[in-house]
């Protein structure tokens, strides 16, 4: 009897630790989700070509490491005010109605707080670890995105999204400066192409979700146009942010840049060319747009564009 008794406390004790480590996982869980880390990733991977860039290879170790870590503290302060202010409008758009704000996992007040210290610890790591002025660069993105963007802009313009695209294209400087503590015309120039290439990929998006952002009464551009205006112009900026990438060996020269990124340049920009010139084509004949395809597409042509400036950097 007593060892059934034993079994059975053992067996609660058990069940109690095993229910207290799942509210713990649960509610870091929820904080790692106010960070938005998917978008971060897509951040540092503009990131680090800038990095070897300016260092004409590969920089140290310990200033990767520090100016990634320190990117990433700051594009989740970012993305947390951006959760905190947006709470009200998230609340009616199904793609971000389970956002922690909106379930309730976090408090209002204990988001505030989790975006003033990862602001405070991204600067200071910056800070301390890299350069001033990839500091000051990092505390001007929070500072835009959270506040300009995010209360200003995207509430009652439907231009945001370009006024979005430059705390989107931030961490290319933030990388630079990391390293150089200055700025150069090839920083300018990749900072030129990820901002550029922000337009098309986000009203893909856009386009996907319009009732959604209609339901909020935010003024995206796929609300407050039509789908064939948005189409025009997102075809404008995927042909922008091809000649902008074809810009870098010119002015990047002395960093290794040659025909090993530019013909890679002009392939992949003729694949994100083509991919937005189809989704114009769907829009004209009707139907389903496809949007999707083309934000897909833009991933993966970032993405192989920022791999062909470390290739060219390095070999």
């Amino acid at each position: 009897m007593t060892a059934l008794s034993e079994r059975f406390t053992s067996a609660r004790q058990e069940g109690r630790t095993g229910g207290r480590a799942a509210a713990v996982r649960a509610r870091v869980l929820a904080y790692v989700g106010l960070t938005k880390p998917r978008i971060i990733e897509l951040l540092l991977v503009t990131t680090v070509p800038a990095m070897m860039l300016a260092a004409r290879g590969w920089p140290s170790f310990s200033l990767l490491a520090a100016t990634l870590v320190g990117g990433t503290l700051a594009a989740g302060a970012a993305n947390v005010f951006n959760c905190y202010f947006d709470r009200d409008i998230d609340r009616l758009m199904q793609r971000t109605q389970k956002r922690p704000l909106v379930t309730g996992e976090v408090s209002p007040r204990a988001a505030l707080v989790f975006g003033c210290v990862l602001t405070v610890g991204s600067i200071a790591l910056l800070a301390v670890t890299t350069t001033l002025l990839a500091a000051a660069l990092a505390a001007a993105a929070i500072f835009y995105y959270a506040v300009l963007y995010t209360m200003v802009f995207k509430r009652h313009t439907r231009r945001s999204t370009e006024w979005g695209g430059v705390p989107g294209a931030a961490p290319v400087l933030i990388g630079w400066a990391a390293v150089t503590g200055s700025l150069d015309w090839p920083a300018v120039v990749v900072f030129a192409v990820v901002f550029c290439w922000q337009m098309p990929h986000f009203w893909a998006l856009a386009l996907r979700f319009r009732e959604d952002y209609a339901r909020a009464d935010v003024p995206m551009l796929p609300v407050v146009t039509t789908a064939l205006s948005v189409g025009r112009q997102a075809v404008a900026w995927a042909w922008a942010t091809v000649a902008v990438s074809l810009l870098l060996w010119p002015v990047a020269t002395g960093y290794g840049i040659g025909l090993g990124y530019t013909v890679p340049a002009v392939l992949l920009g003729g694949w994100f060319v083509v991919e937005a010139h189809r989704l114009l084509g769907r829009i004209r004949r009707g139907g389903d747009m496809k949007p999707m395809q083309l934000f897909h597409v833009s991933i993966s042509y970032l993405a192989l564009l920022m791999v062909a400036i470390v290739v060219d950097a390095i070999v």
